[in-house]
């Protein structure tokens, strides 16, 4: 499979090739036999986008994230979920329970490769459009007719690569065009990563840049009115673990780790 990407959407290799790498591993946490198969196709050296830190990470977030969307489809069987900025991430493979509505959507460089590598599939739209423009909002909108669960917006790998002012571009959108509220679940960098970005494990080996960070996302809840910070996790809750290595992180860096945040407006 070709691939043509922009520097940011290169990023996405990262989560694919730990995925891949991951899920090959004889007692492996998470799998991901589609990550596996872009991988090959692809004969992409994932040595660059799969290092130690980056790795549990990717690990731990995917545990975390499945997790929670797992728990708030139990509750609401008929969920809609719009997967922002999605890259080559098959969660709803992993979530779906037959009846939620999916939407992967990405910039058009991200959808025409993303195509190459996933079938059509029901229940699961793909968008070629950014976030940052509403105008992929009215599919979001036309699926929720009938459904009485709220949506539920996941943002990984996304918020670091976004200005603050852009992140509150975003949160208006969700706001203005799903005025009876929603769940959004996104990703957090910290500030020292912001500013260390070079010394990252995997993305120092791209071209993408950290845009922004937060030491709450509380930071995030209060760059639009109606926002509320519901909780938050690092990562360190689950890297610590598996590792020595995870767990001299959590207790050395408490604060750097990656984290979860849940929103509610």
């Amino acid at each position: 499979m070709e691939l043509k990407l922009g520097d940011v959407q290169t990023t996405a290799l990262i989560p694919l090739a730990v995925k891949a790498n991951e899920t090959m591993r004889k007692n492996a946490r998470i799998r991901d036999q589609k990550a596996v198969e872009i991988i090959k196709s692809l004969n992409v050296d994932t040595r660059p986008y799969d290092k130690f830190m980056s790795h549990e990470g990717v690990v731990a977030r995917t545990i975390m994230l499945d997790r929670q969307l797992k728990d708030i489809i139990k509750k609401a069987p008929d969920t809609v979920v719009v997967n922002v900025g999605a890259g080559f991430d098959d969660r709803f493979s992993r979530v779906d329970n037959g009846r939620i509505l999916w939407f992967d959507l990405d910039l058009p460089d991200s959808i025409d490769a993303r195509r190459k590598a996933f079938p059509e599939r029901d229940r699961v739209t793909m968008i070629a459009g950014n976030a940052l423009d509403s105008k992929w909002c009215s599919a979001v909108q036309n699926a929720l007719i009938g459904r009485k669960a709220k949506p539920v917006f996941i943002a990984e790998g996304l918020f670091m690569y976004l200005t603050l002012d852009q992140i509150r571009t975003f949160l208006e959108i969700l706001k203005n065009n799903f005025q009876d509220g929603g769940i959004l679940i996104a990703e957090q960098n910290c500030k020292f990563m912001q500013k260390s970005e070079k010394h990252h494990d995997t993305v120092k080996n791209t071209n993408a840049h950290f845009l922004s960070g937060t030491d709450s996302g509380q930071e995030i809840a209060d760059l639009a009115e109606g926002i509320q910070l519901v909780e938050e996790h690092s990562f360190n809750e689950e890297m610590k673990k598996y590792s020595i290595r995870g767990k001299l992180f959590a207790l050395l860096l408490p604060k750097v780790n990656d984290r979860w945040a849940t929103f509610r407006w």
